[in-house]
């Protein structure tokens, strides 16, 4: 077996950490600055904490979240995932549809961060 240079080990590991999944970071890219909620969103939590933080909010239509056995349900990208309790946000919706903050944990996964139900729910 031959041994690994050092440019070709390098390489191995720049590919590595390339290929590697890693958690999704959220970015501010100012599209919403001057929306009248900004600064209401900037500080939406949950029990996992700050919603904004670590994940971006996605609008769920109605059909895409509802309630089974007691618990909040949500479809992400075709996938129906149960909300944990922790990331409900329990403040009133002030912005009108539900609001899900996914995020992929360091094994891919997808984790809620946050679940804001719809107004009126």
């Amino acid at each position: 077996m031959e041994r690994l240079t050092g440019l070709s080990a390098a390489a191995i590991a720049l590919c590595f950490l390339l290929l590697v999944p890693r958690p999704l970071a959220a970015h501010d890219d100012g599209r919403y600055a001057n929306s009248p909620l900004k600064p209401w969103f900037d500080h939406l939590a949950s029990a996992k904490g700050l919603c904004c933080s670590f994940a971006d909010g996605v609008s769920v239509e109605n059909v895409d979240w509802d309630t089974q056995n007691g618990r909040y349900r949500v479809r992400i990208q075709g996938q129906w995932f149960v909300v944990p309790d922790q990331a409900v946000v329990t403040e009133p919706n002030k912005f009108g549809p539900a609001v899900v903050w996914p995020y992929q944990d360091s094994d891919g996964v997808t984790q809620i961060r946050c679940f804001m139900p719809g107004a009126g729910a």
